[in-house]
């Protein structure tokens, strides 16, 4: 920490006033300047985060996102100013942040009273005891972090179409019921399916599956640029009800063989991105429920 205020003091940026060390940060885009020391010694509790993120990018972090409540919002400019008076070569704009808003607990139809003042809260651990690992992760990945969400405990544990991440591992589950009836009846595997031709696949149905699975690369790019993971949730939802809509619109395991591996192909690519978006948000991908 004594680094971090010697650091600042040779840049320029600082000066003493009423026995307390300021940091200028309104050089650098904040509303005021901002005391780093106070008169009786102590520091005040944006300069451990300055000397935090020194270090970090010294180690080689290029990027760096801070996840917070909406209520730190004020810090940013005032730890953005201390790594930019530094003069460290940190680049303007570091770290990056994401601010999430205070999330209701709904359970048994009534609200969980939460008050940081009192003292009452609901823990990540109780979501998961009270509904799944798998339930909670989705969940709270599921809305942009700024907007108001309200986590339903009764909805996240229904095995039942309005859940929404039951909704989306019931889809893989489904085709995978399908790939294992094909394969216990003689089909050869996924891995035969690679150079299928797909010219049968010509329902409407079928085509905007496809035009979603195509999708696929250009969304998850995306979400990761704009650190975006509820865009990830968005399209899983859509690709499952693309694919029930499919299921219930075309037999897959028909006599035509030509017809049926074409469709095979197209279930076996959309558990396929269906297993690859769930890992990225670190929902598991059931092969039965």
């Amino acid at each position: 920490m004594a680094d971090t205020v010697q650091r600042l003091i040779a840049s320029g940026y600082t000066y003493e006033q009423d026995g307390a060390l300021w940091l200028k940060s309104t050089e650098f885009g904040d509303d005021k300047d901002r005391v780093m020391r106070k008169s009786d010694g102590h520091y005040t509790y944006f300069l451990p985060d300055v000397a935090y993120h020194i270090q970090k990018f010294q180690r080689g972090y290029g990027k760096v996102v801070n996840i917070q409540g909406t209520d730190h919002h004020g810090t940013i400019a005032r730890v953005r100013a201390g790594l930019q008076a530094a003069n460290v070569g940190i680049p303007k704009g570091y770290p990056d942040y994401v601010l999430h808003t205070m999330v209701r607990v709904v359970r048994n139809g009534e609200e969980v009273k939460i008050s940081k003042r009192a003292g009452s809260y609901v823990t990540l651990r109780d979501l998961i005891e009270w509904t799944s690992k798998d339930a909670v992760r989705f969940f709270l990945l599921s809305r942009k972090p700024d907007t108001e969400y309200t986590f339903d405990v009764d909805l996240a544990v229904a095995q039942n179409n309005d859940n929404p991440v039951y909704y989306v591992q019931y889809a893989h589950a489904r085709i995978q019921s399908v790939l294992r009836a094909w394969q216990e009846a003689g089909g050869a595997g996924v891995a035969a399916l690679k150079d299928v031709d797909l010219s049968a696949l010509e329902g409407p149905q079928a085509q905007a599956l496809m035009l979603l699975l195509a999708k696929y690369p250009e969304m998850l790019t995306a979400a990761a640029a704009g650190n975006a993971p509820h865009d990830v949730t968005f399209y899983l939802r859509d690709l499952a009800s693309a694919y029930h809509s499919y299921y219930d619109a075309e037999r897959i395991l028909v006599d035509d063989e030509a017809v049926k591996l074409a469709r095979l192909a197209l279930v076996a690519a959309t558990a396929q991105v269906l297993h690859n978006g769930l890992a990225v948000l670190g929902v598991s991908a059931p092969e039965r429920m």
